[in-house]
């Protein structure tokens, strides 16, 4: 009979790999700790056990008597054994179904007894008998993540599908109304106008997806040099002084004295740049925008303070989620792709760093972006996606 459970087990390790593809794997690629398990009982043949240990899913081994014989150590870190005992009653009644009939089944569940991370775990759970011998084999996968990226996914492919519709649509509409009215020149001119709007609008969403896609992505960065900081200051400000020229909004920056941050100065700036951007289509006309850096204790901070409209409380955990707007009808005004800041929380987390903010409706809002010294930063900024 021993030869049988070993070779029963040794077949499933297929199906473990076949329900483990593509799903993530919590606690590592290599062979589990058995540290914290308890001593393998007398009746569990000999060979199994290294067998379990080599799968990526959490795996319980049921005797007849629904006893644990065994179970891995991401099955006990997870709360689905505890002692001798599988605790999730789900999972139990699958195990007895399975022993009866000897069919495998499939399923999903999720699991709330977890002492850390989220709030509940969903696993895809294979549960099958060995040998006909009355013992069955659980495996569960965490597929908590995996759900969690496809979701994002999801929302990204019908947020940018919008994106891009409207501008395209835009174009199309604007194409047949400049046709029909060839013969007047002066509608001709205000169509072609809106186009031009219209098709810069498209090149800004496009140009944040591939940045946003670079720094996301596994591209390496470039080698981080040494960044002058007034020097990143100089040039966001130059790109946004004829859109603050045109509403009277005063730019103002300070000298750095001198400071310097290790990075890309490229995403740097463009992180920066994103930030007064924003200030600028938000705030109102005749108003004041500064740039100002400083030298703290245990980093370099670049703040961006405008007297713009600010940012209500309830959206300020989310004006960094990609696609994200806090009035969209007003970013439909200022020609914003949602992406801006999305682009900026990644440049930081590239750089060790963050992006910080305060703001208090109807009196502004203030963007800090906080950089490790020049002294202190490593010399291969991190890498995230």
């Amino acid at each position: 009979m021993q030869g049988e459970l070993v070779t029963a087990i040794a077949a499933l390790v297929g199906l473990a790999v076949g329900l483990g593809a593509g799903l993530a794997i919590p606690f590592g690629r290599g062979r589990a700790p058995l540290s914290p398990d308890p001593p393998q009982p007398a009746d569990l043949p000999p060979g199994i056990a290294e067998v379990l240990a080599a799968l990526p899913s959490s795996a319980v081994v049921l005797d007849p008597a629904d006893r644990v014989l065994r179970a891995s150590s991401a099955a006990r870190a997870y709360g689905i054994v505890r002692g001798e005992e599988l605790v999730i009653g789900d999972l139990l009644a699958l195990a007895r179904h399975v022993r009866r009939d000897g069919v495998i089944r499939e399923t999903e569940i999720e699991v709330a007894v977890r002492k850390f991370g989220p709030d509940s775990t969903s696993f895809a759970v294979r549960v099958a008998p060995l040998g006909g011998t009355g013992l069955v084999l659980v495996l569960a996968e965490d597929q908590t993540e995996r759900l969690r990226v496809e979701a994002v996914r999801r929302d990204f492919v019908a947020n940018i599908s919008h994106e891009l519709k409207t501008p395209v649509g835009a174009l199309s509409l604007l194409a047949e109304t400049i046709s029909d009215a060839s013969d007047d020149p002066e509608a001709v001119r205000r169509f072609t106008g809106r186009m031009q709007q219209e098709a810069g609008r498209l090149t800004h969403v496009i140009q944040d997806l591939i940045t946003l896609s670079r720094i996301q992505g596994a591209e390496p960065m470039a080698e981080p040099a040494e960044v002058e900081v007034d020097a990143v200051i100089e040039e966001a400000l130059d790109t946004v002084r004829t859109a603050a020229d045109a509403k009277r909004i005063e730019l103002a920056s300070g000298d750095s004295g001198g400071l310097t941050v290790m990075g890309d100065e490229g995403l740097l700036a463009t992180a920066l740049r994103n930030l007064v951007s924003n200030a600028v289509a938000y705030s109102p006309k005749q108003t004041r925008i500064s740039v100002t850096a400083e030298e703290t204790e245990s980093a370099v901070e670049i703040s961006v303070a405008d007297q713009g409209i600010g940012i209500p409380p309830q959206d300020l955990e989310r004006i960094f989620e990609r696609f994200y707007r806090v009035d969209a009808a007003r970013s439909r005004e200022t020609g914003g792709t949602g992406l801006g800041l999305a682009i900026v929380k990644h440049i930081m987390t590239h750089h060790r760093g963050e992006v910080t903010v305060w703001s208090k409706e109807g009196s502004g809002s203030t963007f800090t972006l906080r950089l490790p010294r020049t002294e202190d930063a490593d010399r291969s900024p991190a890498h995230a996606g």
